[in-house]
């Protein structure tokens, strides 16, 4: 598979991904981060990374209006409810797993570079 159809194919996957969380109000990013250890803010963030990595800026406010399909400040309005106690510990903790992770990644290869888009395959 070549560059191009791969971008094409992962652009797919991710404007679906988008969709199925823009549906899937009723899961709390707080419950995403406790679980997955992202949220759709982290997916935010990355937008925002990838978009100054190839010259392009982009506000922290229109990459969350991206990921969300609406303004942030809306989107907390509408669909997001406050966290429990538990909801918060289990984030905390998914937080620290993050940190071990990345450590072990940023010594095995650049995040921009992740092994399967570097395999041949």
């Amino acid at each position: 598979m070549d560059d191009i159809a791969r971008d094409r194919i992962e652009a797919a996957a991710f404007r679906r991904l988008l969709a199925h969380l823009r549906a899937r109000t009723d899961v709390q990013n707080v419950d995403l981060m406790g679980e997955g250890g992202f949220c759709r803010n982290c997916l935010s963030d990355w937008i925002g990374e990838a978009a100054a990595a190839q010259g392009t800026p982009l506000t922290q406010h229109s990459a969350r209006e991206w990921v969300y399909g609406m303004p942030y400040a809306d989107y907390k309005a509408r669909h997001q409810t406050a966290a429990t106690p538990e909801q918060l510990a289990k984030m905390e903790a998914s937080v620290a797993r993050n940190r071990v992770l990345e450590a072990s990644l940023e010594d095995s290869f650049p995040a921009s570079d992740p092994p399967s888009a570097s395999e041949p395959g």
